[in-house]
């Protein structure tokens, strides 16, 4: 049975199949598909091979270096605002699973955890860490390396892993794209020693869409346009977004739009009048008289059902995130949640972080002030 039957395998059989695979690929170097392992992660399984790495290494999760850190909680700041509110409703989800949630930024590098995280097991508490590199290169095939990599959805479990130190997880994962059509970051869930939960890929896939979303309309805009196709009911996470500047250029738009519209990423930024065959004028003027959602072609041929909104009129599932948070007040948080992690013990939150015990200090002293 291969990996996308539609018949759940029982846990012992999916877990012999897994074995099966792992010689094959990793004992045997077998070349050729394995039927009984998905293509992204047998690509990732011979990348590893291809860098040199054996699966009974043993796997050590290092974080990257204090300036490294910095500039990614600089860069990924959108994210992290964005995505807080979305990573935290995860727990209701999960509450009974022992899944925890990680987000990283494009490079695997973690910026954010949240979750049960049982900090007493050495194997959880290594990996939720933030500023633990967790990618390809550095811990081999997970849902982190392989989701950034592929940039697409994946579930992975157990012996699924390239180590054999990886081999107790189990994990989830979906890219996070920005509005300028990049991936900036994934949003990663992640068990130990926990019943094999293959819904969780929908999950995470969801809840990476809200984070991009939440991402689209913190964009400056004057107008944001909802777009999905006719006989679609308009203001859930599945919408198209596209903000707009006072000139009618597109400036931002979330991944579901980029694929009705066919934007690419290297196009730079576009006119509404290049995508949509009506005046941009009266996409303003829709916005203005708070018209209902109504069909507009596009110059594809393609017809589109829109509702235009000005800025603060934001409806549904997408909302416009709070308003900028400074650099240093990210860091104090993360800071502050690594003591938290730690139950206090200052100097363990120092070490999860890579930073000196008095700079820890030094920063939640300055935030107090």
């Amino acid at each position: 049975m291969t990996p996308n039957a539609q018949t759940p395998t029982p846990p012992d059989q999916r877990l012999a199949l897994i074995e099966r695979a792992r010689h094959a690929v990793l004992d045997a170097r077998e070349n050729g598909p394995t039927p009984w392992l998905a293509p992204s992660i047998e690509r990732s399984w011979r990348r590893c091979l291809a860098m040199g790495h054996q699966p009974q290494q043993r796997v050590v999760f290092e974080p990257v270096n204090t300036s490294d850190m910095r500039l990614a909680l600089e860069a990924t700041k959108p994210l992290i605002q964005a995505a807080t509110p979305v990573i935290r409703s995860l727990s209701r989800a999960m509450v009974h699973t022992r899944y925890f949630a990680i987000l990283t930024d494009a490079r695997g590098t973690v910026i954010d955890v949240d979750g049960p995280v049982d900090r007493s097991n050495p194997r959880s508490a290594a990996i939720a860490r933030v500023g633990v590199d967790l990618s390809e290169s550095a811990v081999g095939t997970t849902a982190i390396g392989t989701t950034l990599t592929d940039q697409e959805p994946v579930w992975l479990h157990r012996g699924e892993h390239f180590f054999n130190d990886t081999g107790v997880f189990s994990c989830a994962g979906a890219p996070i794209w920005g509005p300028d059509g990049h991936c900036v970051g994934m949003l990663d869930l992640t068990g130990i020693d926990v019943a094999e939960q293959p819904a969780l890929k929908h999950l995470v896939t969801q809840s990476a869409r809200s984070i991009e979303n939440a991402l689209t309309t913190s964009r400056p805009h004057r107008l944001l346009l909802r777009l999905n196709w006719p006989g679609r009911v308009l203001g859930d996470d599945n919408d198209g977004l596209v903000c707009v500047d006072d000139e009618g250029r597109i400036t931002g738009a979330n991944r579901a739009a980029t694929d009705m519209l066919g934007l690419m990423p290297q196009q730079g930024a576009m006119h509404c009048s290049e995508v949509f065959a009506v005046p941009t004028d009266s996409l303003f003027d829709a916005a203005r008289s708070q018209r209902q959602a109504f069909e507009v072609p596009l110059w594809s041929g393609l017809r589109l059902q829109l509702l235009a909104q000005g800025p603060g009129r934001v409806t549904g599932a997408a909302r416009p995130a709070s308003h900028s948070m400074p650099l240093k007040d990210v860091e104090a948080a993360l800071i502050r949640r690594a003591v938290e992690d730690a139950r206090g013990n200052v100097m363990e939150a120092a070490r999860a972080l890579g930073i000196s015990r008095a700079t820890v200090y030094r920063k939640l002293t300055r935030k107090k002030a």
